[in-house]
């Protein structure tokens, strides 16, 4: 995937430096990627490999989907907190995960750390199964649960 980058960044630079144009700005070398970009698409069913695009557009996905429930759970958070009485149960329940590498067992566990109203406390030596510490166990246990569905399968799809 870095491989496609390079080449299409070195692309870029033979269009930039071959142009015709005495007055050759950053637009004509980003004219060069587009054209780089269109090239290595045309032939990335040669490298044997997925067009490095795909992966960029998973974790834009990725990203999108992180700013989604965190404003999903700051809200549900900001709720709790302007009720006159404070009405919940925390608890802790455990998830067992399909991941199965360090680096994507480490995203989740920061994904749902950063996500108000619920901590990963730990995670098991093997990492296949987490260990969460809800706000509201009653209410937020589904909605956690829903987004890690989320974050998991979002995960897997930028590693593959």
């Amino acid at each position: 995937m870095f491989g496609q980058f390079i080449l299409n960044l070195f692309i870029a630079a033979l269009w930039f430096l071959l142009k015709d144009d005495p007055n050759a700005s950053f637009s004509t070398f980003v004219a060069g990627f587009f054209i780089g970009i269109f090239i290595l698409y045309a032939m990335h069913r040669f490298f044997g490999i997925q067009f490095y695009l795909r992966r960029v557009l998973k974790v834009i996905k990725l990203i999108l989907l992180l700013i989604q429930e965190l404003i999903l759970s700051s809200l549900s958070v900001l709720k709790q907190v302007l009720q006159p009485q404070l009405n919940i149960t925390p608890g802790i329940f455990t998830y067992e995960t399909r991941l199965r590498g360090d680096w994507e067992i480490t995203v989740l566990a920061l994904l749902l750390t950063l996500t108000p109203g619920s901590v990963v406390m730990e995670v098991s030596e093997d990492g296949s199964v987490f260990y969460i510490h809800a706000m509201d166990i009653e209410e937020s246990k589904e909605t956690v649960l829903k987004s890690i569905g989320k974050f998991e399968q979002a995960i897997l799809e930028v590693t593959e």
